[in-house]
């Protein structure tokens, strides 16, 4: 089984309370570990801050919609700008093999990591031999 299988193209849903992302979006970097106990994804996300960011997880996918606005400071003129507003979306599937109770994310320094703690029924187990 594989936790993390990308959505492509990216998805996009209407749903009601979900951060939908407006005009172009751009998939982030990201990276996927594994132990016996849980997955880890650490995903760039560079400028979104924890207001600009959305996690769900739902019928086996993993969600990340994040969106960075620049601002121009009050008083100044741009003179050069080559970044722009940005809207980072990713999808990630797995075969529900998370246990979504206890999914932790963490954002610090514009890099998102979230734990996904693998569901009881999947971990491996010493079988006791009588």
């Amino acid at each position: 089984m594989s936790l993390i299988n990308p959505v492509t193209p990216l998805v996009r849903r209407e749903r009601e309370g979900v951060i939908q992302p407006e005009g172009p979006v751009q998939k982030p970097a990201y990276q996927v570990n594994e132990t016996d106990e849980a997955y880890r994804l650490v995903v760039q996300l560079p400028g979104v801050d924890k207001k600009g960011l959305e996690v769900t997880s739902d019928n086996g996918e993993i969600r990340i919609v994040g969106q960075r606005a620049w601002k121009r400071p009050e008083g100044w003129t741009t003179l050069h700008c080559e970044s722009d507003d940005s809207t980072y979306e990713l999808v990630l599937t797995h075969d529900n093999v998370v246990n979504h109770d206890k999914i932790v994310a963490e954002l610090l320094d514009g890099v998102l990591t979230v734990t996904l703690p693998k569901a009881e029924a999947i971990k491996p187990r010493k079988i006791t031999i009588k």
